[in-house]
């Protein structure tokens, strides 16, 4: 058994006023087994808005794993964003870009896919991908192997970002490296769905937050998810806020088994 609690697209510096506290408090009522925050804890990486998503950090019940976003690394000051581009991240999400958290029948490994040299686009690097294979390769038998990053593998041509590089040969490593859940944000939008990038491959199931506690809503609600896993089968849980309401309530429970490790997983009934 285990559960995740995914968080993704903070934004501090733009966050709703009010919500910090119910998100806490929902979090220890909850009791995940690890936090994930996938990317986006901030604006614009400025000093105040670490200090807010440290104080998060800190509330939250532990472990908690991050991945940076690209709005974790300086916009406006070209020369820490060439030569320390981590470093307010690092002094507040800890030093490792790509973390390994294991507890229970959970594994999950965070990837950076944060590119300084550009703006809004991902890069996912081969290295990241032999460092998931390398842990998922010690993974015991049974255990859930999870991967959080910022950047989705793949990007709707509605929502006008530009596709992560290295998506495509980047999901094939996933998937023959043993990923079974993807995690990610950045798109504001949420979504839940087996992936497998070409008919016969096997699939993961990736999950996307939209954004946690940002008012850059993009005409969504704020919302996290609630990852459980139990005897082979994965519950995603969406849990929204609705309207202008300053709570977060449960919606859209959906669950995902794997009959085959070779074809990956598939919605339970299908």
């Amino acid at each position: 058994m285990g559960r995740v609690l995914h968080l993704s697209d903070l934004h501090f510096g733009t966050e709703r006023a009010g919500l910090v506290k119910p998100l806490t408090a929902l979090a220890h009522r909850l009791r995940p087994d690890v936090v994930v925050i996938s990317g986006d804890l901030t604006q614009r990486a400025l000093a105040p808005q670490w200090a807010a998503a440290a104080r998060l950090i800190a509330a939250l019940p532990g472990p908690v794993l991050c991945v940076p976003g690209n709005h974790d690394v300086p916009l406006y000051n070209p020369v820490a964003r060439l030569f320390w581009p981590w470093r307010g991240y690092r002094a507040v999400a800890g030093p490792d870009l790509e973390p390994v958290v294991e507890t229970g029948d959970l594994l999950v490994v965070g990837v950076n896919t944060t590119d300084p040299c550009v703006w809004q686009r991902g890069k996912l690097r081969p290295a990241s991908l032999r460092h998931v294979a390398q842990v998922f390769a010690r993974a015991r038998p049974g255990q859930l192997r999870v991967v959080a990053l910022h950047h989705p593998l793949t990007t709707p041509p509605e929502t006008g970002k530009t596709p992560m590089k290295g998506a495509d040969a980047g999901s094939e490593a996933l998937a023959r490296a043993g990923a079974d859940v993807i995690l990610s944000g950045h798109l504001h939008l949420w979504a839940a769905a087996p992936f497998a990038l070409r008919k016969g491959a096997r699939s993961m199931l990736c999950v996307q937050a939209g954004t946690t506690l940002s008012s850059r809503l993009r005409g969504e609600d704020n919302d996290l998810n609630v990852i459980d896993f139990d005897q082979g089968l994965v519950t995603v849980t969406r849990w929204r806020t609705v309207g202008d309401q300053l709570d977060y309530t449960s919606d859209n429970v959906t669950r995902y088994q794997q009959d085959n490790a070779d074809m990956g997983w598939g919605r339970q009934g299908e």
